[in-house]
């Protein structure tokens, strides 16, 4: 769906009628230039948000802004977040990290409520600037299998959001975003023109390193306050400021992977799961017994791959980013080399609904996550057998 001049007004329309509809899933809004936010809705209201602007470097300074125990130290969070894989966080690291810390009682509901609306409250700022925006609505029921940190009508947050994009707009266009950093550009002309306190803490935060959304934790202002602080040397040329990137993820996210095809005479099983482990343990358990194998991390590139390789008997993961299982194993069946493969459904949602779905998209078989070595064996032998 397309909306031109996504004002606080078509926000509102949006979120309110996925409220009354109880949606559970993710709306994906996008504009011309690149941006992608990804809004977690859980029975109509906002479980929380990412992606847009320099998701990290956001997530960091809500984190001192609202959960200032909590250190934003890079290492700190890889630490917190050592082991896991992208494929096993139920939404996004972000929201782990929040679910780790609270079952820690290191931080309370009420700050992290404070924190999502925060992020939120960016998240549509930027939105409200765009002109032209696509969203997309995905259903995930799978979301609803969790306890909810928080829940956030969108409202307030919008009329929030949209009172300061509405004063950053009577910059009049001066001032391309607060995404950007202020840096200082003629150090000696501003100490002439200011006194010696001044022109040492200006000289200490125009470093070009921080944004001007990053400086409203440090000054304790909103972002338009800030920015109207510093428009006299801006408007003078003592002050410019500059596009600055994102700050490194605590997560090496996992890149889509291949794994080659193990030597053997046997029938080749392919495995298409976004989890590496999954797809380890699948190919432990096949290539054991004497079967080649072929995994896929990325769903998006399974069709060709698996058109090129032409698997005899295909195991799906269910529930994947950007597309499901249920979408692979249809588009499967309509080309004619896999109209007739077993394709085995793998999926922790073992719910008679998913079934039924599942067999009506043209699935063979249906197995339960965990993964169990002797049901994949089981599986094998009697689909490989029906051939």
């Amino acid at each position: 769906m397309e909306i031109r001049d996504f004002t606080a007004q078509k926000q509102s329309l949006l979120f309110t009628k996925l409220r009354q509809e109880q949606f559970t899933g993710q709306i994906v809004i996008k504009d011309m230039k690149g941006f992608e936010a990804i809004f977690y809705l859980y029975l109509g209201r906002i479980l929380f948000v990412t992606g847009g602007i320099n998701p990290v470097r956001r997530f960091r300074r809500n984190l001192a802004a609202y959960l200032p125990e909590i250190t934003s130290d890079i290492s700190s969070l890889e630490k917190d977040l050592n082991g896991m894989a992208e494929s096993e966080f139920e939404i996004c690291w972000e929201y782990y990290l929040l679910c780790l810390w609270n079952e820690q009682q290191k931080v309370t509901r009420s700050q992290i409520m404070s924190m999502i609306r925060g992020i939120l409250v960016e998240v549509l700022f930027d939105l409200t600037l765009t002109r032209y925006v696509q969203y997309e609505v995905k259903r995930d029921n799978s979301i609803l299998s969790s306890t909810p940190l928080v829940l956030i009508d969108a409202e307030e947050a919008i009329a929030f959001s949209w009172k300061l994009c509405s004063a950053w707009q009577r910059f009049k266009g001066a001032y391309p975003s607060p995404n950007c950093a202020p840096v200082l550009k003629n150090a000696e002309e501003l100490r002439k023109r200011t006194d010696a306190q001044t022109y040492e803490v200006l000289s200490k935060i125009l470093d070009g390193k921080r944004s001007l959304f990053d400086l409203t934790v440090q000054m304790k202002r909103d972002v338009v306050r800030v920015t109207r602080l510093l428009m006299p040397y801006i408007e003078v040329g003592l002050v410019q400021l500059v596009p600055i990137p994102d700050l490194q993820a605590p997560i090496i996210l996992a890149q889509p992977h291949v794994a080659p095809l193990q030597e053997s005479t046997g029938e080749l099983i392919a495995c298409v799961d976004d989890s590496p482990i999954i797809c380890q343990t699948m190919e432990k358990i096949i290539t054991a017994a004497g079967y080649q194998f072929l995994g896929v991390n990325d769903p998006l590139r399974a069709i060709p791959i698996m058109l090129n390789r032409k698997p005899q008997l295909i195991f799906l993961d269910l529930v994947m980013p950007n597309t499901n299982g249920y979408e692979i194993c249809s588009q499967l069946r309509k080309i004619d080399p896999f109209r007739h493969i077993p394709i085995v459904i793998l999926t922790g949602n073992d719910g008679i609904i998913d079934r039924v779905r599942a067999k009506m998209v043209g699935s063979s078989d249906f197995i339960s996550k965990p993964v169990d070595e002797l049901k994949v064996k089981t599986a094998i032998a009697l689909h490989l057998l029906k051939q």
